[in-house]
């Protein structure tokens, strides 16, 4: 099968590393996507163990598509439909891009779900119904450079929600970014970690769960199952492997600690730690940073500190980056500091110069992983 992974932008280089670890064949990276080729254990796989990716999509069909009409026609001829959509079955239409005659995206949905519904008409007499929320099938339309690709998605909704984080602060960092960004500090269990402006908890949740192996799709709901090839067996062996994949550490974990401010969303990130199942690895502290005491030994900051885009006043910032900068020279010597950051005008108030910084996307917001070695 041929797959295409969407990822942040930013993120394509651990990601694809992360397929390869997980069987992905042909991997090849480009600008928010990675396309590889998987058999079902892979498709399977990836589903309920990769934590970058927030969408997998297997390619059905790709066809030259010059307008409205060859769009109709191809969806039409090129698809063995009895096999892929009973009238029984819902299902939705996601498109992305745009091609000649076809640059609504509303439209052009219309066009593959009219051929879809007009040919099941003729064919059997009783249509499939559309279902925009949970659909049996959703099927994603991608057009450029006058060429069709349909594919089919192998989730409803986006990855990136594990379901350990109902309980949310302001302006959380999404799971798969946090993941991808802790495996560029290239953690290993064998330093501190501490997040001091942890928020939602979220690196750290995702850091533990990366290190102990749990898989982020076990308790999911994929729509691969409602796929005709779908191989039950094949789920199965995958599921209890996926389950049983925690690994034993034979060692004790340095401190693994949060520190939150406020009081409500330091109580949410006790609870998303405490739904993920790592209130044994993890410990958050509702205090303000500058009063927290660094366990003894080196170790790791990470944070995502406010940068007035999303939330936080603009003009008060400055003294929060300030206050960070100050307390790593004094307090944390030694350590390293990996700091996300959307706003180049507040880095520079640390006080420190990034020894390594990587260019990543926050939802819209064009960021910086910066890396400091603290002195």
């Amino acid at each position: 099968m041929k797959i295409v992974a969407s990822i942040s932008q930013g993120l394509e280089k651990e990601g694809a590393k992360e397929l390869i670890e997980l069987g992905a064949k042909s991997v090849k990276a480009s600008r928010r996507h990675i396309s590889f080729e998987a058999d079902k254990a892979c498709l399977y796989r990836i589903h309920l163990r990769a934590r970058l990716s927030f969408r997998f999509l297997r390619e059905v069909v790709r066809f030259p598509c010059h307008g409205p009409n060859e769009l109709y026609g191809g969806v039409q001829r090129l698809i063995d439909w009895d096999n892929w959509l009973k009238p029984t079955q819902s299902f939705r239409v996601d498109v992305t891009g745009f091609g000649e005659g076809l640059s609504h995206t509303h439209f052009t949905a219309l066009q593959v779900k009219n051929a879809i519904i007009d040919l099941q008409r003729d064919r059997l007499g009783s249509r499939s119904s559309i279902d925009l929320n949970n659909p049996d099938i959703c099927f994603h339309l991608h057009l450029s450079n006058y060429q069709a690709v349909l594919s089919v998605d192998g989730s409803n909704s986006s990855l990136h929600k594990r379901g350990y984080r109902p309980a949310l602060g302001i302006a959380p960092i999404k799971e798969t970014l946090a993941a991808g960004l802790m495996r560029m500090t290239e953690w290993d269990g064998t330093n501190n970690l501490v997040d001091p402006l942890c928020g939602s908890g979220t690196f750290l949740i995702e850091a533990v769960s990366m290190l102990i192996g749990i898989a982020s799709g076990v308790d999911r709901q994929f729509l691969f199952k409602n796929w005709p090839d779908f191989d039950i067996s094949i789920w199965n062996k995958e599921l209890k492997m996926a389950q049983k994949k925690i690994k034993p550490l034979n060692r004790k974990l340095p401190k693994i600690i949060g520190c939150e401010v406020d009081e409500m969303i330091a109580h949410s990130a006790i609870e998303n730690v405490r739904k993920a199942g790592l209130e044994d690895y993890i410990e958050i502290i509702n205090c303000p940073f500058q009063e927290f005491q660094l366990p003894p030994g080196l170790g790791f900051l990470i944070c995502n500190p406010p940068y007035g885009k999303r939330i936080g006043d603009e003009n008060q910032l400055p003294n929060l980056y300030k206050q960070l900068g100050a307390y790593c020279k004094e307090k944390a010597s030694g350590w390293e500091l990996w700091l996300l950051n959307g706003n180049p005008k507040l880095s520079k108030y640390l006080g420190m110069k990034a020894s390594r910084r990587f260019q990543v996307n926050n939802g819209s917001i064009d960021c910086r992983w910066l890396n400091y070695k603290i002195k």
